[in-house]
């Protein structure tokens, strides 16, 4: 097992840490001091431990519609030979922002935005579908996001 992927021990603490920057990231070291009962140069060092271990990241969230990101989808893609390979130059892509070595029908599981249908369809046919070890693709496009947390990290 890498490092990357050993679970790093969340304390009570830490967990309340954790949540109170899901509910807003923006949240002062203070402010979460208060409410989980540390100081702030603590809450501080906690966050800091947290993030270098790679346990959490702090980032902005946007609505890729909102950006001019039109089409969203997830293809499903079938292998030839290691999927590993393949992963990697998938991450490559810019347009790719989710990317899963799955069991079952695909291999791997791609979420992509892009600004339109067109580039949606430049992307499988020019980019996905040209590397080589793929050997099918199945694209499920994003009609409405109904529901999408980030909020179950320490339950």
């Amino acid at each position: 097992m890498s490092a990357k992927n050993k679970p790093f021990p969340l304390d009570e603490l830490s967990k309340k840490i954790v949540e109170q920057l899901q509910d807003d990231g923006r949240r002062s070291y203070a402010e979460i001091g208060k409410a989980v009962g540390l100081s702030e140069a603590a809450v501080r060092q906690r966050v800091q431990k947290l993030t270098d271990a790679g346990v959490m990241q702090i980032v902005a969230v946007t609505d890729p519609m909102q950006l001019g990101f039109h089409r969203q989808a997830m293809i499903g893609i079938r292998v030839i030979g290691d999927t590993r390979i393949v992963a990697d130059r998938l991450a490559q892509i810019s347009a790719v922002d989710y990317l899963v070595l799955t069991a079952g029908s695909f291999d791997i599981i791609v979420e992509v935005v892009c600004e339109s249908d067109s580039d949606l369809i430049d992307l499988l046919n020019s980019q996905i579908r040209q590397l080589p070890g793929v050997a099918s693709t199945e694209t499920f496009v994003f009609l409405e996001l109904r529901k999408q947390l980030y909020n179950w990290g320490t339950r």
